[in-house]
C-alpha cells in the first residue's frame, strides 16, 4: 500500500483525459464534493482496520490539503468540517479560496464548507439551512403556518437497504426523548448552505448547494423530510435570486445524502428528471427537478463509502437539467480491487472513508 496520497484526476465524458481535449465552447468550471470525515469521529476503536498513525489529525489534515490543493476545482462541497476555523479557512485561503460554513447544531462539532476560488466566482448571496426547523412543521394544534409546513409524514420505515453508521457506537439512545416523537425525531443537527454565484465570464448565475443528511439506516423517513425541506427551500431560493438578478440561474446541489441509489432518498432527489422510473405513489413530486451527474454520464460508482462495515454510494452531484449547462467530466474512483484501498478507508492514500467525486461543467454559450 502505497503512503502517498491519491490524486484522482478529471476523465471527459467521451472517456479521454479532459486536459487534452480540444478548446472548450463556453466557460468550464469544476466543482468536488467530499466527505473529508471529521476528527471529532476519528476514533481507533471506529476504525481498527485503519493504521493508527494515518488517524493522526497532522498527518490526516495535511493529507487532505494536498488533495484538496491538487484537485483545484474552483467548488469545493465538503462535509464533516471540523477545524475549520484553526485550520481549513486559513489554508484554503492561501489557496485562493474564499469559505462559507454551517456548523452543526447543539454540540455537534463539525459542519459543512462551502470553499470557492473568488477569481472566477463572485458571492452574491447565501443561506443557511437548519434541519432542525422542521420540527416547526409538525402541527401542535397552536399553529396554522402552512408557509412552514412541508408535509411531513414520521413514521417508523421498514428497515432500507443504506448505510452502516461509521460511529456504530453512536445509537440514537444519545438523543434525550422518545423517538416516536416526531418533534425529537425530526431534531438531528444536521445543516446545509446554499450559495448564488456570479460566474466572472461569461457573466451568468449558478447556485450551489451543499449538504449532509442524517446518517441513520432506519430512520429513512428523517432522510426524506430533510431532503423534502432541502428542495423547498432551494426552489425559494433560486426564486429569489431569480427576481433579485433578473436571471434564470444553473442550480447544483452536492453531498453525502447517506442514501443508496435506488432508496427513497434517491428516488425523491431524481423523480424530477424525466429520464428517471415513476416516482412511488407515497412521494410528491419535488419542486426543482434534478439528475445525477455520474448516473447521467458514466453511472452511479459502485462505492463513495469504502470500510469493512459497508462499502456503499452516499456522496452525489445533483444538476437541474438545463439547455445551458452539460458536465464534461467527472471525477474518476478507485476499483474495489485497487491495493490502495484494499482492507478498508481511511489508510495513508485515502484520509477520510469516503472517496471525493467531482464534476467539470460548461455553460453553453447562446
Amino acid at each position: 500500500m502505497s503512503s502517498s496520497p491519491a490524486f484522482p484526476k478529471f476523465v471527459s465524458v467521451e472517456g479521454a483525459d479532459i486536459h487534452s481535449r480540444s478548446k472548450p465552447d463556453g466557460f468550464r468550471f469544476s466543482l468536488v464534493s467530499y466527505n473529508i470525515l471529521a476528527q471529532a469521529y476519528v476514533k481507533s476503536s471506529l476504525f481498527p482496520h485503519s493504521p493508527s498513525s494515518c488517524l493522526k489529525w497532522k498527518l490526516r489534515s495535511n493529507t487532505i490539503l494536498a488533495v484538496l490543493k491538487n484537485l483545484g476545482a474552483d467548488f469545493f462541497c465538503l462535509q464533516e468540517v471540523d477545524e475549520f476555523e484553526s485550520f481549513y479557512k486559513g489554508n484554503m485561503k492561501d489557496l485562493g479560496y474564499s469559505s462559507i460554513y454551517m456548523k452543526r447544531s447543539g454540540q455537534k462539532r463539525d459542519g459543512c464548507g462551502l470553499f470557492y476560488k473568488h477569481d472566477r466566482a463572485e458571492l452574491v448571496l447565501e443561506e443557511k439551512i437548519e434541519y432542525n426547523d422542521l420540527v416547526k412543521s409538525v402541527p401542535d394544534g397552536n399553529s396554522s403556518n402552512d408557509d412552514e409546513h412541508i408535509n411531513i409524514q414520521i413514521v417508523q420505515p421498514d428497515k432500507q437497504k443504506d448505510v452502516a453508521p461509521k460511529n456504530g457506537s453512536k445509537s440514537n439512545t444519545e438523543d434525550c426523548g422518545d423517538p416516536n416523537d416526531p418533534r425529537v425525531r425530526l431534531k438531528r443537527d444536521c445543516v446545509g448552505i446554499m450559495a448564488a454565484f456570479k460566474l466572472k465570464d461569461p457573466s451568468c448565475h449558478i447556485i450551489v448547494a451543499n449538504t449532509h443528511l442524517y446518517w441513520d439506516p432506519e430512520w429513512a423517513d428523517v432522510k426524506l423530510a430533510q431532503a423534502k425541506y432541502l428542495l423547498s427551500r432551494l426552489a425559494k431560493f433560486k426564486t429569489l435570486v431569480s427576481d433579485r438578478y433578473e436571471c434564470i440561474p444553473e442550480v447544483i446541489v452536492a453531498g453525502d445524502f447517506n442514501s443508496t441509489p435506488g432508496d427513497m432518498v434517491y428516488q425523491y432527489l431524481v423523480s424530477g428528471n424525466p429520464s428517471s422510473n415513476l416516482i412511488p405513489n407515497y412521494l410528491e413530486e419535488p419542486l426543482i427537478p434534478l439528475c445525477s451527474v455520474y448516473a447521467s454520464t458514466r453511472g452511479e460508482p459502485p462505492f463513495t463509502n469504502y470500510t469493512p462495515g459497508f462499502t456503499g454510494t452516499l456522496d452525489y452531484i445533483l444538476l437541474s437539467p438545463s439547455d445551458h449547462i452539460k458536465p464534461i467530466s467527472f471525477l474518476e474512483l478507485p476499483d474495489s480491487d485497487a491495493a490502495d484501498i484494499v482492507g478498508g478507508l481511511p489508510n495513508f492514500s485515502y484520509p477520510s472513508d469516503h472517496l471525493p467525486i467531482g464534476a467539470e461543467f460548461e455553460i453553453i454559450k447562446e
